[in-house]
């Protein structure tokens, strides 16, 4: 990963191009902030090569659902997952709109009955309505806020009813002890919030660093904004 962010060769990476690449983990700028602090030891804004690689290590930690601390750098992870036009690993992350849907069909029953009885308003639940109920599993107020960050996929401040199925599985999930993952797996997004195909295969030659397309191309997909059409009139 090295030679994609120190262009110059210099054995440093400079914080602006840092943060370009490390968007591309899919992670949020919350989780991110505190992979860089732990990572930029002498707070220069500048990564050497090895807190580079410390910062990688603690991308993968948070992929994997583990907490951001340097304590977790010595566990067994796979390597950090980033999307890239000039990449492969971005092809099989695109190919995700194929992937079955994490939440089984007769649970999404269940979330969609409670969806209902919370009164939604053209197809979306505010977030005053889904307090109460992620409240109710009475886990810790920072795991359910993730929760709902990873849940409200289209960052509007509302769910509709795929988005309200993923947090309610996100929560019972964390009941079986199973850790909230720190950013969406490619499983976990709704059918209807998926990109589609074409776009990102089409042009492998051109490197990434030039695509103005970069921010579009992280996983979860953030700005699908078309998928918020009311699903129920």
């Amino acid at each position: 990963f090295l030679p994609q962010v120190d262009s110059a060769n210099a054995g440093r990476v400079l914080a602006s191009d840092a943060a370009v690449f490390l968007k591309k983990s899919g992670l949020t700028d919350l989780v991110l902030g505190k992979i860089w602090d732990l990572a930029d030891t002498d707070g220069k804004g500048i990564l050497n090569k090895q807190e580079f690689f410390v910062a990688l290590r603690l991308v993968a930690c948070a992929q994997n659902g583990l907490d951001v601390s340097l304590s977790s750098l010595n566990l067994p992870v796979p390597p950090p997952r980033f999307t890239d036009t000039s990449s492969p690993l971005l092809l099989s992350g695109t190919a995700s709109s194929d992937l079955p849907w994490a939440v089984k069909l007769e649970d999404k029953v269940k979330y969609d009955a409670i969806f209902d009885s919370l009164n939604p308003v053209n197809g979306l639940l505010s977030g005053d309505k889904v307090k109460p109920v992620l409240l109710n599993s009475k886990l810790p107020v920072d795991i359910l806020g993730r929760v709902w960050e990873l849940s409200d996929i289209d960052r509007d401040g509302m769910l509709d009813r795929d988005e309200f199925a993923v947090a309610m599985f996100l929560v019972y999930c964390a009941l079986e002890k199973e850790p909230v993952p720190m950013s969406l797996p490619a499983a976990l997004v709704p059918p209807s919030k998926r990109k589609p195909l074409s776009v990102p295969g089409a042009m492998p030659l051109i490197p990434s660093s030039t695509s103005t397309k970069e921010s579009h191309q992280s996983l979860p997909p953030v700005g699908i904004l078309a998928a918020k059409t009311p699903l129920t009139q």
